[in-house]
C-alpha cells in the first residue's frame, strides 16, 4: 500500500467514485450555475452587465457636478456594495423576483453601487451617491453638512425648543411647509425620471421630510416609496426603495432570534468546551502525538484569517466610522483570530494524539512511507467528494425548496464587493477547510467516541455543533442549513474516518472553493475569471508542491503505525 494513513473501514471504489462525483458536478452545474436554472440572487448577477467600480464613480461625479453643483475634492471615495435585503428576501419569499426585476429596478434597485465622497468641500463633510449596479444611473444621494455648518444653527433652536427631536427636525429642514418641501423635491423628481402625476403624497405637514407613493404600483404587499430630506431649506437626500411587509420583518425577526440561539448556544457554547477539552487531551496524550504537528496549520490558519478579517475594511469604513474605532476594533478581532488559531493548534495537536493513543493513524506525517502519494491522491479524492458534495448540497436544496420552501436574501457583509482586494476572497477557504476539520473532525469524533462509545454518534454531534455556526446566514428558515450541512457534515466525517485527515481537508477546501470561485468569476472580468479558475486548482498546485518536497526516494524506512491490538474499532456502529 502505497499511502502513510491506514485507513479503518473500506474506500469507496475509484471508479465508483468518480462516476459518483461526475453525475455530482453535472447536477451542481444544472441546478446551481446555469443561468436557466440558478437561484434568484445568482440570477440576478449573471443576466446582467455589472458595471466596474470606477464607472460607477465617474458616474457618481459628473451627478455631484452636474445636478448638486458640487466640484470641489472628488478624488477620496469609497465605492461599496449595498442592498436592500429586506424587501429583496420578501420578493425571494414570495417568488416575486422576477416580476420585480423586469417592472421596477431599473428606477428602485435591490443592489446598488454607493459611492462616499470625504469632503468634498467646506460645506459637506460627505456625500453619498446611489448607482445602479448595471445601468450606471444615479437613483438616491445623501448630503451630510459639517459639524461646523450646522452647530451654529441647532444652538440657537436649543435655546427656545425643549424636544431634541423637534430641535433636530427644524435644524435640519429650516422649518419648511409640506408645500415648500413639494416645491424644493420637483426638480429632483423630475431629474430622476418620476412625473407628480403618477405619485401620491405620502407624509403630513409635521412630519419630518417628504414622502411620495408610487400611484397604482404594488408588487405583493410591498409600495414604491420616494423619500427626501432637507437640510437649512434645501434637499439634503433622496432615496427610491420598495417597502417591506410588517409580517415579514416580523418572521425574519423571529427567526434571526432563533439563528442567535442555535449560534451561541449549540455552536459557540459547545465550540468553546471542545476547545477547553483540547488542551486537556493535548496534555494527556501527550506520548502519542508532538507539539510540533499543528503549528504550521495553525499558523497558516491564522494569517489567513487576519487577511480575511484586513480584506473586509471598506464595509467597515462605508458608515465614516472613526480611524480609531477601526483600529481598536482590528486588534480586537486580532485577538479572537488568536484565540481560534490557538484552539485549532490544540485540537490537531490533541486529536492525533488520541487516534495514535489508540493505535490509528489519520493524519500522516512529513516523510512517512508514501506521504507524498498520499497527499496526491488525498487531493484527487477531495475533488471527487467535493464535486458529490456539490451536487448531494444541490439535491437537498430543491427537497428543502419544495418541502419547507427556503429563500435567501442578499447581505452586504459577504459580499466580494465590499472586500479590498475580492481576488483574496477565496483564500477563506482554507481557513474553514483546516480549521473546522481539525476542531470538529479530528479532535471533535475521537474525543466525543470516548464518550458516547459510538462513532455515527460522535460525528453526528460534532457535525450538528459544526452545522449550528451557520444559521445566521441570510437564509430561511434557519433550519435550512443545518439541515444541509447536518447532511454534509456527516459525509465530512466519512472522508475523514475512511481516508484520513489531509482528504477531509482537501475536500472541504475544495468544496468551499470553488462555490467561492464562482462568486468572484460572477463578478465579471476577465482577471476574476482567471484568478477564479486558479483557486478551482489551487489545492491540485499545492498538493503537487508538497509531492515534489517529499518524493518516495526521500521517504523515511519507518513502518506504519497500525491498529493495536484490542484499540477501538471506529469503524463499528458501537
Amino acid at each position: 500500500m502505497n499511502a502513510a494513513v491506514k485507513p479503518f473501514g473500506r474506500k469507496l471504489k475509484t471508479s465508483t467514485l468518480w462516476i459518483l462525483a461526475s453525475l455530482g458536478l453535472v447536477i451542481f452545474v444544472l441546478l446551481q450555475v446555469l443561468p436557466t436554472t440558478v437561484s434568484e440572487s445568482l440570477q440576478v448577477e449573471q443576466t446582467k452587465n455589472i458595471i466596474s467600480k470606477d464607472e460607477a464613480k465617474q458616474s457618481a461625479v459628473n451627478f455631484m457636478e452636474s445636478t448638486l453643483g458640487i466640484s470641489g475634492n472628488l478624488n477620496e471615495t469609497l465605492v461599496t456594495y449595498e442592498t436592500y435585503s429586506e424587501v429583496y428576501g420578501y420578493l425571494s419569499k414570495e417568488k416575486l423576483m422576477e416580476s420585480y426585476l423586469k417592472t421596477y429596478d431599473k428606477q428602485f434597485p435591490l443592489e446598488l453601487f454607493r459611492v462616499r465622497f470625504e469632503n468634498p468641500d467646506e460645506i459637506h463633510s460627505a456625500v453619498t451617491v446611489d448607482v445602479h449596479m448595471t445601468t450606471g444611473q444615479v437613483v438616491g444621494f445623501e448630503k451630510i453638512a459639517s459639524a461646523s455648518n450646522s452647530t451654529k444653527d441647532l444652538m440657537l433652536e436649543l435655546s427656545s425648543e425643549s424636544s431634541t427631536t423637534t430641535l433636530m427636525a427644524k435644524a435640519r429642514e429650516g422649518n419648511l411647509s409640506l408645500e415648500e418641501k413639494d416645491a424644493l423635491a420637483t426638480p429632483y423628481l423630475k431629474s430622476f425620471g418620476f412625473t407628480k402625476d403618477k405619485l401620491i403624497l405620502a407624509s403630513g405637514e409635521e412630519e419630518i421630510g417628504i414622502q411620495y407613493q408610487l400611484q397604482d404600483n404594488e408588487i405583493g404587499k410591498s409600495k414604491g416609496f420616494i423619500d427626501i430630506r432637507f437640510e437649512f431649506g434645501a434637499v439634503s437626500s433622496m432615496e427610491t426603495y420598495f417597502s417591506t411587509p410588517e409580517s415579514h420583518i416580523d418572521y425574519v425577526d423571529a427567526q434571526t432570534r432563533l439563528a442567535y440561539w442555535l449560534t451561541f448556544g449549540g455552536y459557540a457554547l459547545f465550540t468553546l468546551v471542545l476547545g477547553i477539552l483540547a488542551i486537556v487531551f493535548s496534555a494527556k496524550t501527550r506520548p502519542h502525538s508532538s507539539f510540533k504537528r499543528g503549528i504550521f496549520l495553525s499558523s497558516l490558519y491564522f494569517i489567513l484569517s487576519i487577511i480575511g478579517a484586513i480584506n473586509m475594511l471598506p464595509y467597515l469604513q462605508k458608515e465614516g466610522v472613526d480611524p480609531i474605532f477601526l483600529i481598536i476594533g482590528f486588534l480586537v478581532q486580532g485577538i479572537l483570530t488568536l484565540t481560534m488559531a490557538a484552539s485549532v493548534y490544540f485540537s490537531l495537536v490533541g486529536g492525533d494524539g488520541l487516534l495514535k493513543k489508540n493505535g490509528l493513524n489519520l493524519w500522516a506525517r512529513s516523510k512517512e512511507p508514501g506521504y507524498g502519494r498520499h497527499v496526491l491522491s488525498s487531493m484527487a479524492d477531495g475533488y471527487a467528494w467535493a464535486f458529490i458534495l456539490l451536487g448531494l448540497q444541490s439535491i437537498i436544496f430543491v427537497i428543502l425548496d419544495k418541502t419547507i420552501h427556503f429563500w435567501s436574501t442578499s447581505d452586504a457583509t459577504q459580499s466580494p464587493y465590499n472586500l479590498l482586494y475580492p481576488l483574496l476572497f477565496p483564500l477563506l477557504a482554507w481557513v474553514a477547510g483546516i480549521g473546522e476539520e481539525a476542531v470538529y473532525r479530528l479532535f471533535g469524533i475521537p474525543m466525543l467516541k470516548k464518550i458516547v462509545r459510538n462513532t455515527f454518534v460522535a460525528s453526528l454531534i460534532t457535525t450538528m455543533i459544526w452545522a449550528f455556526g451557520h444559521t445566521l446566514y441570510p437564509i430561511y428558515p434557519v433550519i435550512t442549513r443545518p439541515i444541509e450541512l447536518g447532511v454534509i457534515g456527516l459525509l465530512f466525517s466519512f472522508i475523514f474516518l475512511r481516508y484520513g485527515f489531509i482528504a477531509a481537508v482537501f475536500s472541504h477546501v475544495i468544496f468551499d472553493s470553488i462555490l467561492m470561485a464562482l462568486s468572484l468569476i460572477f463578478m465579471g472580468g476577465s482577471i476574476n475569471l482567471v484568478a477564479g479558475l486558479f483557486y478551482i486548482i489551487l489545492p491540485a498546485i499545492v498538493a503537487y508542491v508538497i509531492y515534489l518536497f517529499n518524493p518516495p526516494g526521500k521517504e523515511r524506512r519507518t513502518p506504519l503505525i497500525q491498529k493495536k491490538r484490542g484499540a477501538v474499532d471506529y469503524d463499528s456502529s458501537s
